[in-house]
């Protein structure tokens, strides 16, 4: 059966363009402002949207995202929060697809067939778990495939071809591929490098691929877009919020707005590529 995410890269592919992915930690600045971004991310430009789930250990971010984790941890931002989050934009947009990102850890404690239940309720589309390796397919990757959930995998530049079969096995809506080696938010990506990337991947399989990390401006968009499938583009927008704080950690006014610029401006650039 096919997913929201399945339908968008067909209608992406109809269109001849890539997609702008956009990445918001749920519960960041706090859980009012988070909805008001949430909700107006497709209005704005956002043609998939990737909401993290708050982790008090989030290995593989980077300073700016692991910021945006904890001022929603502090603010008491749960998995059924963020689950109750996704729940509430389907009351206003049953089309964008949505895809949780974060750790294993938040979603074993809350019970992997609850869990995958609970998000197929609420409408989640797609998961990116980073601390799950192909290993442990049958965890919640296979499981999540009776639930109409689509498991993506991460492909960074050291996997190599020995690798990538195994990395691509059970994935299905997207393959996301680290534009950079370290951590999110880190460097600025060498398209001409990542292009090359993405063609051998693609060589491999029919799936679409999605690049990300280091993606700040519609410019780089444009230039990362032009050999994906979509792009995606995390801290830029979560570095947007915390400018956006006072001096007491509260989001001013306009928090979301300015959030929702940033999409626009991007969302320029990915439509301006034409495949």
């Amino acid at each position: 059966m096919k997913t929201r995410i399945d339908t968008r890269f067909e209608q992406l592919k109809i269109e001849g363009r890539p997609g702008l992915v956009t990445f918001v930690m749920a519960g960041d600045p706090n859980l009012e402002v988070s909805q008001e971004i949430l909700n107006g991310l497709p209005v704005a430009g956002a043609d998939l949207i990737e909401i993290g789930m708050p982790f008090s250990d989030p290995m593989a971010d980077g300073p700016s995202i692991q910021l945006a984790g904890q001022r929603a941890l502090k603010g008491g931002q749960t998995l059924t929060k963020t689950l109750a989050m996704v729940a509430e934009f389907r009351k206003l947009n049953n089309e964008t697809p949505i895809i949780l990102m974060g750790y294993y850890n938040p979603i074993y404690i809350y019970g992997n067939e609850k869990f995958l239940k609970d998000a197929n309720a609420a409408g989640v589309d797609g998961l990116i778990i980073v601390d799950l390796p192909p290993e442990a397919d049958d965890e919640l990757c296979i499981p999540a495939m009776d639930y109409n959930i689509n498991f993506i995998r991460l492909a960074t530049p050291t996997t190599d071809a020995e690798r990538l079969p195994k990395v691509l096995e059970n994935t299905s809506g997207f393959l996301y591929y680290v534009s950079i080696t370290g951590i999110t938010g880190a460097a600025a990506p060498d398209p001409d490098r990542v292009g090359k990337a993405i063609a051998a991947i693609k060589a491999k399989t029919d799936i679409p691929v999605a690049v990300g990390f280091g993606v700040r401006t519609a410019e780089q968009a444009a230039d990362l877009g032009k050999g994906a499938d979509g792009v995606v583009v995390g801290s830029a927008l979560v570095s947007v919020i915390l400018d956006n704080l006072d001096s007491d950690g509260n989001p001013k006014a306009g928090t979301a707005r300015a959030v929702h610029a940033l999409v626009e401006d991007l969302a320029s650039g990915v439509r301006s590529v034409k495949h």
